[in-house]
Formats: C-alpha cells, structure tokens, sequence
C-alpha cells in the first residue's frame, strides 16, 4: 500500500513539474509561434498513441486465458 502511494505522490510531481514547463514554453513570446504549434499537435498525437495502446493492454489482458497454467 505504501508503495502505490509513494508511486502516486512521484506520478503527481512530474506531472506538476512537466506542467510547468509546458505553461512556460507555450507562454514564452520568444519562441516562434509555428514551433509552438508543432510542439503541441506532436504531443497531442503523442498522448492518443499512448492511450490506444493502454486501451489495446486493457482489452487483451481481459481476453487471456490461463487454461494451461497449473493451479
């Protein structure tokens, strides 16, 4: 039990870290507005590749079947 919650706590500190440095990039006047773009539409497709997959896990970890696994 401590360990998910050490694990949750870490998970919830990179997110806030991550978040941060995403709000300043797209913030930042300096950089040019097309890369600011790009860098968006990578991470957005990025994130969905990474849900299809957790979705494709999910659906095949139901699906398996242990017939030949000794009890």
């Amino acid at each position: 039990m401590w360990q998910n919650i050490a694990f949750a706590l870490i998970g919830i500190g990179i997110l806030v870290l991550l978040g941060w440095a995403v709000k300043d990039f797209f913030t930042a006047s300096e950089i040019p507005l097309i890369l600011r773009i790009a860098v968006g539409a990578i991470s957005v497709g990025i994130l969905f590749l990474i849900g299809i997959a957790i979705k494709d896990r999910i659906a095949k970890a139901k699906k398996e079947n242990f017939k030949e696994i000794e009890k």
